[in-house]
């Protein structure tokens, strides 16, 4: 859940149902292909997630199957999001519905563009990962929990340990993940720097 500062938006955990993407190395032209990029905003492009995938798969991608219908956490391979820095591919996945993803792991650029965006970006070892991956699959009804202070994964598969950077758990525990907030949290002391410099008039 959120907890609301006075500006922040500070991000202890999040909770919800999941839906399970397998394989690995899955890249950003997979989650949003080029073509649905040449927009002047984000705002529809989640029904183009995965668009090219799931025409492949005649709706049985796990996008589309009814029993994930509604999940908000992304459970993924190894390597998920490599390729290109756009920041396209989460956006696709934030206003498709996702809140947060649970993978082996996460290409570096595509993690640092969840964080701006306060989606958080956990991982499980292997072992954990395919535990949690069955039981979605078995029971898609259950209820997934990411705790970023006790850094765990819950569901009925178990408790399991997961990894996140320190940096980034303390950006999303703190608020500090939204640059535009931090930035309009300190409009007083940037005036007051601006005030003082002697080249600004």
């Amino acid at each position: 859940m959120s907890r609301q500062g006075e500006e922040l938006v500070r991000i202890d955990s999040v909770e919800g149902t999941g839906c399970v993407v397998r394989g690995d190395d899955i890249d950003t032209d997979r989650i949003i292909p080029a073509r649905f990029m040449k927009v002047v905003t984000f705002d529809d492009m989640g029904r183009h997630a995965f668009e090219d995938a799931r025409k492949a798969a005649k709706g049985k991608h796990p996008l589309d199957d009814e029993r994930f219908s509604n999940a908000e956490i992304l459970i993924v391979g190894q390597n998920f999001g490599c390729g290109s820095s756009r920041e396209h591919a989460p956006q696709a996945l934030m206003r498709f519905g996702f809140r947060a993803f649970i993978g082996g792991s996460f290409a570096e650029i595509f993690a640092g563009n969840c964080t701006s965006l306060g989606l958080p970006c956990v991982t499980l070892d292997e072992s954990d990962l395919t535990k949690l991956m069955d039981a979605v699959e078995l029971d898609p009804t259950q209820s997934i929990r990411i705790d970023l202070e006790a850094r765990t994964v819950t569901s009925r598969a178990g408790e399991m340990q997961a990894g996140i950077p320190d940096g980034v758990r303390h950006q999303l525990l703190e608020g500090t993940w939204d640059a535009t907030r931090v930035l309009l949290e300190a409009g007083d002391a940037i005036e007051r720097t601006a005030a003082a410099l002697p080249y600004i008039g």
